[in-house]
């Protein structure tokens, strides 16, 4: 989930190349506006005139399956499909481009069943003649899905490798797949477990996280010789969800400030309040990468945006460089927490439907606390570091004129929590529209008050970056529901409750055992993948331990901040050695103490459950 606006370096030569790349981007580009300005549109009709756009609501909903569907193709495009194997860190070239070869073959086949699924899902929609909105029947939109994957199954061919040999051996591989698939030479069956190891190999070599969760949905439920148009439904069903449309518009907002000029007017602001204090650094390097985490959604954006800021006034602080490296890696996922961070968003969705019923602003409330404890122990921690060295740093007395300065230049920057939690929670914007009006907002000042972007040279691109690392979120969320409902049918959800509860006889044990559990899963999955795989698991077993479920959110999300931090597939790890130039395994060791530090907060969130619970009770 990288920073730098990859989109745009990455421009081919030929005119036809650069035409099909600048439709995409600029699709995506409409698409991502429009579902911002209709919400707001609805917000004034309905204030003013009592009155509203037909059907805004169910054209928001379509547009973040466009959105969603046409980011995946760009992923694909630029190759940053996420994927869970670090494996390419320790090959040579030439291996990497064999393991490459090896995962998007495996990535190709099981993206062209997800087509053909697709197909079939659109079909029986055609069949039903379902009407959309406007006399638009619902199978032309449902189209989409595998129009998208067909052109996302050719890219991962194309980019398996960078000679036609390597792409005829791609060929080769996925056809011989795909055959198995459809002429099975013995029942279904008995080749599902052949094919989940294999499936196995395929993640280790690097294959994206989609085709792994979306394989083995397609591989169980071709054992069972059950329709695969199921997934495709899932995956329709869950895009379309009335509340998703919040995590593209809360993410636009962060990346037009994380494209603009707000990084260096926000360290100036925390710079100028506490940067003579001993350890002033320290806290404005948590409140700031806090501040970029809590609206971009993604830490890497946070650690790549900001690292090179900040770790010249941290060692010029008298920081060591090690200490520095390690607090900018454990800092890039400090506003997980806040609201409207993308994954509170995801686990109030996927909790809902598992029958949790966790509203948005009740899961926003709940995190607030437990993220201020673990700001607070992060900033602890590297004062605690900054008094070893900081004992030659001639103190600067506070200066009130540049504090007053600072604040009145990035006023505008400083407002957006504002403008967000009070529309929100003011009554007057549902939790779309109030994401909507945050984004339009942030679009707003940073064109028209600061200029630092350009609204036709550098809105686009940073819209489609935006788009790019919400299709790549939404592909994995939407596969990944067939995966999860195939567990439900199985009813793998019910057999662990009975286990945990005539296994497990106190709450509390549960919690500890939780902890341990989700720490392991933070070692071997991304965030996302992880809310929408095991939220439904663990859904039912705190429910029968009566354990609340904003409580049980937090203590979870909170868990998987870790998983940015942990080997093999912690990500801030191996985005901190590109962006600091270091070794992963000097990161690592620089990264511990964070850890540690996380683990404690962890703690008093698991076991003092007022701290998620108290701000939800009183808002209720």
């Amino acid at each position: 989930m990288s920073h730098g606006f990859e989109v745009e370096k990455k421009r081919p030569a030929s005119p036809l190349s650069r035409g099909i790349f600048y439709s995409e981007n600029l699709l995506t580009s409409l698409a991502l506006g429009a579902m911002m300005l209709l919400p707001v549109v609805e917000i004034f009709l309905r204030k003013l005139f009592q009155t509203g756009i037909s059907g805004v609501t169910v054209i928001v909903q379509h547009l973040v399956l466009l959105v969603g569907m046409i980011g995946g193709i760009l992923a694909a495009r630029d190759q940053r499909l996420l994927s869970l194997s670090t494996l390419s860190s320790f090959l040579n070239e030439r291996w990497t481009a064999y393991a490459k070869i090896g995962a998007n073959s495996f990535a190709t086949a099981i993206t062209v069943f997800l087509c053909l699924g697709s197909v079939q899902f659109a079909q029986s929609s055609h069949k039903f003649g379902k009407i959309l909105i406007f006399d638009i029947p619902t199978w032309t939109v449902q189209a989409i899905l595998p129009i998208a994957f067909a052109i996302i199954a050719l890219r991962l061919w194309w980019t398996s490798s960078e000679r036609w040999k390597g792409r005829l051996v791609t060929i080769i591989l996925s056809s011989g797949a795909i055959l198995l698939g459809i002429f099975p030479p013995v029942s279904p069956e008995s080749l599902v477990l052949p094919c989940l190891l294999g499936m196995g190999g395929a993640a280790i070599l690097g294959a994206p996280i989609f085709t792994l969760l979306g394989g083995a949905a397609l591989i169980l439920f071709w054992g069972e010789e059950s329709p695969i148009a199921s997934i495709a439904l899932d995956h329709y069903q869950m895009v379309v969800n009335p509340s998703l449309a919040t995590i593209p518009l809360f993410t636009l907002a962060g990346y037009f400030l994380a494209e603009g000029g707000a990084s260096k007017r926000l360290i100036r602001v925390f710079l100028s309040l506490v940067g003579q204090i001993r350890g002033g650094p320290v806290i404005v390097t948590t409140l700031v990468c806090a501040f970029f985490t809590t609206f971009t959604g993604a830490s890497g954006v946070t650690i790549l945006a900001l690292g090179g800021l900040l770790l010249p006034v941290l060692v010029a602080a008298n920081f060591s460089e090690r200490n520095a490296i390690g607090l900018l890696t454990g800092a890039g996922s400090l506003g997980v927490l806040f609201p409207p961070c993308l994954p509170l968003i995801l686990y109030a969705v996927i909790a809902t439907n598992s029958g949790a019923q966790v509203e948005i602003k009740a899961i926003f409330l709940g995190g607030l606390l437990p993220g201020i404890l673990l700001v607070g122990l992060t900033a602890w921690w590297g004062i605690t570091r900054s008094r070893r060295v900081n004992t030659k740093t001639k103190k600067e007395r506070f200066n009130g004129k540049e504090a007053y300065q600072a604040a009145w230049e990035a006023k505008w920057e400083l407002l957006l929590p504002v403008v967000a939690l009070v529309s929100l929670f003011g009554g007057f914007a549902t939790p779309v529209e109030a994401a909507a009006l945050t984004a339009l907002y942030a679009l707003c000042i940073e064109v028209f008050i600061y200029r630092d972007l350009h609204l036709l040279r550098d809105v686009p691109r940073v819209m489609a970056e935006c788009g790019l690392l919400v299709g790549g979120v939404l592909l994995i969320l939407g596969v990944a529901m067939g995966f999860t409902n195939y567990l439900i049918d199985a009813q793998i959800p019910d057999l662990a409750v009975d286990w945990a509860t005539s296994t497990i006889t106190s709450k509390w044990v549960f919690l500890l055992l939780l902890n341990v559990f989700l720490l392991l899963v933070g070692c071997l999955m991304d965030i996302f993948s992880a809310i929408i795989v095991v939220v439904p698991l663990l859904i039912p077993i705190g429910l029968a331990f009566g354990i609340d479920p904003i409580h049980l959110g937090i203590i979870f999300l909170a868990n998987l901040q870790l998983g940015y931090l942990t080997p093999p597939v912690g990500m801030n790890l191996f985005l901190s050695s590109y962006r600091f130039g270091k070794p992963l395994p000097e990161v690592i060791r620089a990264t511990i103490p964070m850890l540690l530090v996380f683990l404690v907060s962890i703690l008093f969130i698991t076991y003092l459950p007022f701290l998620t619970t108290w701000l939800p009770n009183v808002f209720k």
